[in-house]
This record gives structure tokens, C-alpha cells and sequence, in this order.
């Protein structure tokens, strides 16, 4: 039994309107599912990915309009690092980056930059091994398209191994050097290292990352969450999340996990070729269409809006 990498990741927003426009509009991500919060439904969730929206490419927000800037501490995860296929494809997104107005810094092999809201990114050369989870849009040629989620990075709370038994005893971690891992299964290999405690805690809001979910084969979802518990973790039940199955846990380090099943994905209600296309409703909020409807406003589709073809 093995994890095969991450899920998703998920994160705050305060302005869905941008948040397309950035992530799909600048990024060149494919919107594949525009629906609400299962506890407040007043409020989108919107989900970024490949075409198909496979497990890791995923990046989904919660949108809090209005919600006041977040700050990543301890015990948050504070970056994002995004796979591209070569060398040549860090400097044409350096270029896009600036021609859309954000400010990129070139450091070791990686090409760092900021969202809208001052979430830290950083684009490298992807590991070969991992599989291409590209998306399509008309300015961003497939030779340079954004390739899956590599890794992630977060401060520490306290011991930087505070959680060092959890991730390598429970949930099949390997462990590269002191407070760095990679999770490798089902052919993808996933970077998780922390940074020491910054000295000083985290505030949640937006522009900052909510949680990260770890990707499980369906058959192997309840063998995890014995896993976990046993480890000591306080371990949700299972939670159906239309889209797949879900279980949460608050780690040693105090870093929201999930653990999401494969099915039955994100075509379970759209055809695949019109993922994101229309809002979608959980089942229980369904009767309150027509209400929330009202309440959301309209997100625009920045790559059907574009005309220009893809250069390099």
C-alpha cells in the first residue's frame, strides 16, 4: 500500500474573478470544476488542473470575499512548487509572468514568484519520471505548459522531525535528508520539506494554503485512515466529497492533512470535455440553486476569451 503522491492542494482566496484570471488566464490551468463549499455554500470552490483534472495537478481555493491577507508561520506550508519540462520553459514564463505584472527571481535552478494575493510559487524543471498533467491554452505552448504539482515546502513548528514518524512509519514517506521527504508511488514522485520555524506563528487567510491532500488508490482509503489512527492521529470519517473520498487529520506539525481517493473524479457529472463549464452543487445544497445563483457572481472563462495563438 502506497500513496501516489499528492491529491491536491487547497487554499484561500478573497476574489474568485481574479483567481481565474490568474490561474487560468496567466498559468494557462484548466478550470475543471466551479462548485461551493460543502459547509458554506454561500461561497465557491473552485478547482485548477490538467484537461482531465487528475490527481496531481489539482489546485483548488476557497473563496472568502473580503477576507483579510494570510500570513504562512509555523507549522503552514509557505510554498508551491509547480513541474516544467525544460530550462527554456523557466524563461518563457519569466517573460509571462512579467508581461502580466508579476515580479519572478531566478535562485538555484528555480524560477520563484507570487499570485494576486502573495502566494509563493516555484516553477522548476519537472522530474522526468513524473507524468506530464498539462492543461491547454491558447498562449501557452505545450512545450512549456505548467506539468503537475513537484512539491511542496513549509515551516516547522518546533523539532524539525516533530512528525518524522507519522510520514515515514504510517504513510510510507522516505525520508532524503534531515526534514526532507518524497513520496513515490504509482510512478510520481512528490518533494515535502520543511524550513525551520521562522519565529513567529501563522495567521490563516488569504493567499495562503488550507490544506494538502495525499492521493490513494480507492481499495487502500480505509486501510490509511487505520493507518493514521494508529499512528495517533485523530482521524475524520470518511466524507464523501462528490468528486472523491476524503479523509483529515491534523499532523504533529500541525499541517492540515487529507487523504483522497481516485474516483469517481471530476467527470462524474460533466462531460470531460466541459469540465468547469457550469456550477456544479453538492446534492444537499442542490434545492438552494436558484438562491445561489444570485449570491455568486459570474466567472468569466479567460481561455475562451483568448484569441492569440500559442508562441514560443
Amino acid at each position: 500500500m502506497e500513496l501516489e503522491g499528492m491529491h491536491h492542494i487547497t487554499m484561500i482566496t478573497g476574489d474568485a474573478r481574479k483567481n481565474v484570471d490568474f490561474y487560468s488566464g496567466v498559468l494557462g490551468l484548466r478550470l475543471v470544476k466551479k462548485t461551493v463549499n460543502f459547509d458554506a455554500p454561500q461561497a465557491y470552490h473552485l478547482y485548477f488542473g490538467d484537461e482531465k483534472g487528475s490527481p496531481g495537478s489539482i489546485l483548488t481555493w476557497f473563496e472568502f470575499a473580503g477576507a483579510a491577507p494570510g500570513n504562512p508561520g509555523a507549522g503552514m506550508i509557505h510554498t508551491i512548487q509547480l513541474g516544467v519540462p525544460s530550462e527554456a520553459s523557466l524563461e518563457f514564463w519569466a517573460h509571462r509572468l512579467a508581461d502580466n505584472g508579476h515580479t519572478t527571481e531566478a535562485v538555484d535552478g528555480v524560477l520563484r514568484f507570487a499570485d494576486f494575493e502573495g502566494l509563493q510559487y516555484e516553477l522548476a524543471v519537472a522530474d522526468p519520471g513524473n507524468p506530464r498533467l498539462q492543461a491547454e491554452h491558447p498562449e501557452v505552448p505545450a512545450e512549456h505548459a505548467i506539468t503537475g504539482v513537484q512539491g511542496v515546502r513549509a515551516f516547522a513548528t518546533h523539532e524539525i522531525d516533530a512528525d518524522r514518524e507519522l510520514l515515514m512509519g504510517a504513510l510510507g514517506f522516505t525520508e532524503v535528508a534531515a526534514g526532507e521527504y518524497v513520496v513515490e508511488g504509482g510512478g510520481v514522485r512528490f518533494r515535502f520539506g520543511y524550513d525551520p520555524h521562522p519565529g513567529y506563528g501563522g495567521r490563516e487567510g488569504t493567499g495562503t494554503v488550507h490544506h494538502i491532500a495525499w492521493h490513494s488508490r480507492d481499495e487502500d482509503h480505509e486501510g490509511w485512515r487505520e493507518r493514521a489512527g494508529a499512528a495517533g492521529a485523530q482521524v475524520t470519517q470518511v466524507i464523501d466529497r462528490d468528486y472523491f473520498k476524503a479523509i483529515y487529520f491534523r499532523q504533529p506539525q500541525g499541517i492540515l492533512f487529507e487523504i483522497a481517493t481516485t474516483s469517481p473524479g471530476f467527470a462524474v457529472d460533466e462531460d470531460p470535455g466541459h469540465l468547469g463549464e457550469e456550477l456544479r452543487l453538492p446534492a444537499q445544497h442542490e434545492h438552494r440553486r436558484a438562491q445561489l445563483e444570485q449570491i455568486l457572481k459570474p466567472l468569466g472563462d479567460p481561455r475562451a476569451n483568448s484569441a492569440q495563438p500559442p508562441t514560443s
